[in-house]
């Protein structure tokens, strides 16, 4: 098939939805063109996703089923290349896979989460405080909710499972993160949050605490019979890490704290900011949660259905011909399954799936992935945003949109499905 016939990515991701629209116009599986120039299949349909991410035939290790990427046929600045490099829980395969995700699942179990919720409380309060006091040194001005509340609560709830120390003395969370057009900073940004993990690790063996890093030190140590060694640490910033990678003794352990807080921090920030803006925009559904006659539990999870965090998230790859609805992916096709898109799949949700509606009773969608790649902490991400969005309206009840709309700039990449940011007046 050649170029003229595939539907080309907008590598900036304009317009998520629509773009999502006019793909699922050609299908729930529909070929596609990627930034570098690459031929793959896009999934736009929420039963076409859901069986190709339960599907074992479908490897999420490049380094064993791409074959352009194995033979060397990509270009040296091929744009999406770190998605391929990347050598950490998200990427590896059976017993690695279980073995990796076994060491984190402790710290997302539900006793663990209801423990964490005084401190996500307080987390929140204090970034309402700071939201207000930085307002108010700039009466008349707008406010950047995303900067000044999304990111302070996001990074700094996984900040504190993950055991960054009070304050971030070393700067750990303002690298947390997936966005970053330039590969050389992003590059740049990769290894410096290496680096600032690393010597957390050194001190977390020092003097461990209540976290998640110090229950992986813990976990992998020997008597604990789970070593931790010889693979090279990777995040889904998608940056590799070549020979700059943290000594073998600690590369798992460091690229499994790196991973969580990358993870942890992006989605949530902009589930926070999705959540926040369907409500500016429809004050019907606004006022239903603030009176109590939808729960905010349903705002997040509508969110979450409607205007997923992760666009699409590259990569996976065909180890066998497969069929799926209809089509055949060939052996060593990758695909791209557009989380965002299949949460309003009309075959699904009906017409109006496209509209936010926290009284939908329907609300499934695939936005924490499925099968055994599916994120390990939903139901961290869900009380934290919860907790956010409900206590950001309770405090600023005149809470309001500083410009129209249409004027608010995605991300600029067409992984992600947030806002560059989110004026707003208290």
């Amino acid at each position: 098939m050649d170029d003229d016939s595939l539907f080309v990515i907008d590598p900036a991701g304009t317009d998520i939805h629509g773009e999502a629209a006019r793909l699922r116009a050609r299908g729930p599986v529909t070929r596609v063109l990627l930034p570098g120039g690459l031929e793959a299949w896009s999934v736009t349909g929420y039963h076409a996703a859901r069986q190709i991410l339960a599907d074992e035939r479908f490897s999420k290790n490049a380094r064993e089923h791409w074959p352009a990427y194995v033979q060397g046929d990509l270009a040296p600045d091929f744009p999406l290349i770190a998605w391929a490099r990347m050598d950490n829980m998200s990427t590896n395969e059976g017993e690695q896979h279980n073995r990796q995700r076994k060491l984190v699942a402790g710290a997302f179990s539900p006793q663990r989460i209801a423990a964490l919720r005084p401190r996500v409380e307080r987390i929140v309060a204090h970034a309402l405080d700071e939201l207000a006091e930085y307002a108010a040194k700039q009466p008349g001005e707008p406010v950047d909710l995303k900067a000044q509340y999304a990111h302070q609560v996001a990074t700094r709830v996984i900040g504190e499972l993950l055991g960054v120390p009070e304050g971030d003395p070393d700067g750990i969370l303002g690298l947390a993160g997936y966005v970053e057009p330039d590969p050389q900073k992003a590059r740049a940004d990769f290894l410096a949050m290496q680096g600032k993990i690393s010597a957390l690790v050194v001190e977390k063996r020092r003097e461990p605490g209540e976290d998640l890093i110090s229950d992986l030190i813990a976990a992998s140590a020997p008597s604990g019979g789970c070593p931790v060694a010889g693979v090279h640490a990777g995040s889904d910033t998608g940056s590799d890490t070549g020979s700059d990678a943290a000594p073998d003794a600690d590369a798992e352990l460091v690229g499994l704290a790196q991973l969580m807080f990358n993870t942890g921090a992006e989605p949530a920030r902009n589930l926070i900011v999705n959540a926040v803006l369907a409500l500016l925009v429809q004050p019907g559904q606004r006022a239903l949660a603030a009176s109590g006659e939808v729960d905010w539990e349903d705002v997040v999870e509508e969110t979450l259905r409607a205007d997923a965090p992760v666009a699409n998230l590259p990569f996976r790859f065909a180890t066998e011909d497969v069929e799926v609805a209809g089509v055949t992916i060939s052996r060593g096709d990758p695909v791209v399954v557009g989380y965002a898109a299949t949460g309003r799949d009309p075959e699904l949700h009906g017409a109006d799936a496209g509209e936010f509606d926290a009284l939908r009773a329907d609300k499934r969608h695939v936005a924490f992935g499925h099968g055994v790649h599916r994120c390990v902490g939903p139901a961290l991400t869900r009380m934290e945003v919860r907790i956010a969005v409900e206590a950001l309206f309770a405090r600023f009840p005149d809470l309001r949109l500083a410009v129209e709309p249409d004027e608010l700039a995605g991300q600029g990449t067409f992984i992600m499905n947030g806002r560059r940011t989110l004026p707003i007046h208290l």
